[in-house]
């Protein structure tokens, strides 16, 4: 069997998935709507020193998508059009390797600087997901495959632009909550945090109503920003109906995680999404998880408990939250769940 979807797909001309790609789907997940439009917030008006008003106005924006949606779209980021087009094509080429060479970079575990494969994780998936992946943890130490020629340096440069970018936008969530600038920053060690990124490869599938690129899920870490190519395939859960996202042009899709929720103690919601698949075309994306040191214990930040608000999740070290999730499947907020007080818990605060 080979050991990726780009493998299996160049490997036989099928018209029908092998049974283990099959997903099984559930009557809400054929619940769309396109009435509903994601919100938008400028990044220069974020960051803008020139107009008070006009920042405290994006910093309310902020927060208003932060609590209704955990999910925005990012413009006027400051990111070169040309860094984001050059990645994506250096992240093609990296997936034309021959299967023998990216085996090379499979790695086992989690925390492995380096992994490529399959699915979420093979050894737990009772279905496997149509996508291929590349995940390097490039920050606080960078890691990237030595291969193709330039990949490592194009990784490189964009990791540190989204990086510069995702900094900024913890410093208006920061403020939105009423808290200082450097509140999250501080608090989560975000300087010598986690950077992930993850090269999304969704080949095209003879079936994709029966398929699925990645299940119903939220992200570990603080927030994800994510591009990807001309084919669209997200789609977040908002009051309980799926919305197709169909980005601006050189924009960022971003995502609260898990870990926001835990130290925002709720106020702030990780987003439910998920990932479709085509039968026209690959689609790729590129998506870099900021989160908090390694060693950092999340919990509820003090100022946001009280006695009408007490904590609703238990800390948890970051590193383990990362292994507790690679031990089951991937299904909506069930990992975050596992950290969730109880009602009962709560009574007794």
């Amino acid at each position: 069997m080979f050991s990726t979807v780009k493998g299996l797909v160049e490997s036989n001309n099928f018209t029908s998935l092998p049974p283990i790609y099959v997903f099984p789907k559930k009557p809400e997940d054929s619940m769309l709507s396109t009435a509903e439009t994601v919100p938008i917030i400028d990044f220069s008006l974020l960051t803008s020193a020139n107009d008070p008003d006009q920042r405290c106005k994006a910093i309310q924006d902020l927060g208003n998508a932060c609590r209704d949606w955990g999910f925005f779209v990012l413009i006027n980021h400051g990111v070169p059009e040309e860094l984001r087009d050059e990645i994506l094509r250096a992240s093609c080429s990296f997936f034309e390797l021959a299967e023998e060479e990216k085996r090379e970079f499979a790695g086992n575990q989690v925390l492995d600087p380096i992994r490529c494969g399959s699915s979420f994780n093979v050894k737990v998936d009772k279905s496997f997901y149509w996508r291929d992946y590349l995940k390097l943890h490039v920050h606080p130490s960078f890691n990237a495959p030595n291969k193709p020629p330039g990949f490592s340096e194009v990784l490189q440069e964009y990791s540190e632009k989204t990086r510069e970018v995702a900094d900024e936008l913890m410093k208006g969530v920061s403020k939105s909550l009423g808290l200082e600038a450097d509140y999250i920053l501080k608090r989560m060690n975000v300087e010598s945090g986690s950077q992930l990124l993850v090269i999304n490869l969704y080949p095209p599938c003879p079936q994709p109503e029966i398929a699925m690129g990645l299940p119903p899920h939220t992200d570990h870490g603080l927030l994800t920003l994510l591009i990807q190519n001309e084919l669209c395939g997200l789609q977040v859960q908002h009051h309980g109906k799926w919305i197709p996202v169909n980005p601006h042009p050189n924009s960022f899709l971003v995502n609260l995680g898990d870990h926001m929720e835990i130290l925002t103690n709720g106020e702030y919601k990780s987003v439910v999404h998920r990932a479709m698949v085509n039968k026209k075309a690959t689609r790729i994306s590129i998506g870099t998880a900021h989160g908090p040191s390694f060693e950092t214990t999340v919990s509820p930040a003090p100022e946001l408990v009280s006695e009408s608000h007490p904590p609703a999740f238990r800390g948890i070290k970051y590193s383990e939250y990362l292994e507790l999730q690679q031990k089951y499947q991937l299904e909506t907020k069930s990992c975050l769940d596992r950290v969730r007080i109880s009602t009962s818990e709560i009574n007794n605060y």
